[in-house]
């Protein structure tokens, strides 16, 4: 078969044991018509071909993000094209589309299918329960039984976005010239409380007399409302957002080149993907918290459609793996900065920094 394109083999690590997690439940935009199912196509011919069928559907970010959803549609179009398997997705409109598209691409006898997004963690749950025979897969939630036990037909995978979010932070507080900035969040909740107090902790680990202004948009889909609180947050002295918001973080790029424009010397932090070119032609992209999406969903795909699907587990990419860390793209990251963030990931690596998830660990770290 055709090898695989990425340039970093990840390893996958199963967590065991019960893990108990939050799902919360975001702001409903208006609704949108689903999107039909679609199958993308590599740019290179296969070498062999398979009648593996793997589709997912999206959250109500959609599948142009740029940010989330549209680094798993890229895994999954790169599978496509290293292994000639069927591809696809169903998109959702809001919330209420998120159980159908998934019953519909289960019914449909796919091999396996994708839940983009924890905010689908009850759905794949009753789909789950519904259907023993299905072969899902949720990015960010880990989903239980009502007894807590994991469900056999559902691959959990999970990544270390504080990690992550920890080496932006060190960058931001270290370029930051008003000793202000910011944070842009999506909906509240356990997984971006993570990138939150991550990056809140790598900031004061270099720089302890900064402050953070934190804001939420309680919604991943509305790009004016981010817009809307980063130029709040920009007019309180920041000069740099860093955002875990999705589709609701195109906001911050858009204020942030307009400030540029206007003159103003500020920064936007990306998260998810390589997101340099959001902040063209202005240049206003810092850098950026990439999460390897689109490398988990291969990479768990490969695994089912060699006989491995990992039902019942947790599938975990962090630093270690190469999950999450920085932007390839470091050209406007001083040279101090670029030293700072390998030497803050050997001491997260090694285990001399435990970077904090939630309020409380944060409170912990900045007080040690």
């Amino acid at each position: 078969m055709k090898k695989k394109k990425f340039p970093i083999l990840m390893s996958l690590v199963l967590a065991t044991g019960t893990l108990l997690s939050a799902c919360g439940q975001g702001a409903t935009p208006d609704p949108a018509p689903a999107a039909p199912e679609t199958t993308g196509g590599g740019d290179a011919a296969t070498e062999e071909t398979t009648d593996f069928s793997v589709k997912m559907v999206t959250d109500v970010g959609g599948v142009d993000d740029k940010s989330f959803n549209e680094s798993a549609w890229e895994g999954l179009q790169q599978f496509e094209a290293d292994f000639g398997a069927e591809v696809g997705y169903l998109q959702s409109g809001d919330a209420a589309d998120y159980q159908p598209n998934l019953n519909r691409l289960v019914r449909e006898g796919n091999d396996l299918v994708f839940a983009i997004g924890f905010l689908m963690g009850d759905d794949v749950k009753a789909v789950a329960e519904q259907q023993a025979d299905a072969r899902l897969a949720i990015v960010d939630m880990v989903v239980t039984d009502d007894a807590g036990n994991f469900l056999d037909n559902v691959a959990n995978i999970t990544f270390s976005e504080h990690e992550g979010s920890f080496l932006v932070g060190v960058i931001a507080g270290l370029t930051t010239k008003t000793n202000k900035v910011g944070f842009l969040g999506g909906v509240e909740g356990f997984l971006i409380k993570k990138f939150e107090n991550g990056f809140k902790a790598g900031v004061k680990a270099v720089n302890p007399d900064a402050e953070i202004i934190v804001q939420y948009a309680e919604s991943f889909n509305d790009a004016a409302r981010g817009q809307q609180i980063s130029g709040t947050i920009y007019a309180q002295g920041a000069d740099i957002i860093y955002h875990a918001a999705g589709g609701t973080g195109n906001g911050l790029f858009t204020e942030a080149k307009e400030r540029k424009r206007a003159g103003e010397d500020v920064w936007a932090i990306g998260v998810d993907k390589d997101q340099h070119a959001e902040g063209l032609p202005e240049n206003v992209t810092l850098t950026s918290m990439i999460k390897r999406v689109d490398q988990a969903v291969y990479l768990v795909s490969e695994r089912t459609m060699n006989g491995d699907f990992p039902g019942g587990q947790i599938v975990e990419f962090g630093l270690e793996q190469e999950g999450v860390g920085i932007a390839p793209t470091t050209e406007n990251v001083s040279a101090e900065a670029l030293q700072k963030v390998e030497e803050y990931k050997g001491k997260i690596l090694s285990g001399e920094i435990k970077v904090p998830m939630n309020d409380e660990e944060y409170a912990a770290f900045i007080n040690q």
